[in-house]
């Protein structure tokens, strides 16, 4: 059986590996400056093989509203685009035979909130999961102490220690969505 500093530590990870996640998730939304990180999800067909843009291509940021892709064989320009087209991004890549353009327009603030609101429901998610793994702490350490491993005491401090370390990753994720809410209202 592990210990109540087991289950924290182990459930400690677990919450730091959602907040990571949920940074990469908003990521790749797309606020209104270009960045490579909006193309991290579109997958091209390399050979028969999945794969993410930025291992077949050079991407590019030379101006805030615009990417360049330059793929590293002249034939992934075709996929690429088709990729980039079928995403959920809205946008239409302009190639002039050898390098990939995509211009960002402006955001309309109607998008910005739709934008806003997918932000705030993936953090909602990643906040279900810390909540999910402190009820699992919990759970462990009410086992613990049933099975009489662990002393009321212990077990108290074990559940009070859970909810501060909770309230700590819940509170980082508050500063993800606060800043990515900053960034996508941005004009």
């Amino acid at each position: 059986m592990a210990t109540i500093e087991e289950m924290l530590a182990s459930n400690e990870d677990k919450m730091k590996k959602t907040i990571s996640y949920l940074r990469e998730d908003l990521a790749g939304l797309r606020a209104g400056r270009a960045t490579p990180a909006l193309l991290n999800k579109i997958m091209v067909d390399y050979y028969g093989t999945p794969t993410p843009v930025n291992q077949v291509a050079n991407v590019a940021v030379p101006e805030p509203r615009m990417i360049v892709i330059t793929p590293w064989e002249k034939t992934m320009i075709k996929a690429i685009s088709k990729a980039i087209m079928t995403s959920d991004l809205g946008l239409n890549p302009n190639t002039d035979g050898s390098v990939i353009r995509l211009n960002l327009p402006q955001l309309t603030e109607d998008r910005r909130k739709e934008l806003v609101k997918t932000a705030r429901k993936r953090t909602e998610e990643a906040r279900v999961t810390v909540r999910g793994l402190r009820r699992d702490i919990i759970e462990g350490i009410k086992k613990a102490e049933k099975a009489k491993q662990v002393t009321e005491d212990d077990s108290k401090e074990g559940q009070e220690n859970a909810q501060k370390l909770t309230d700590k990753m819940m509170k980082e994720i508050d500063k993800v969505i606060e800043a990515k809410e900053k960034e996508i209202m941005e004009v």
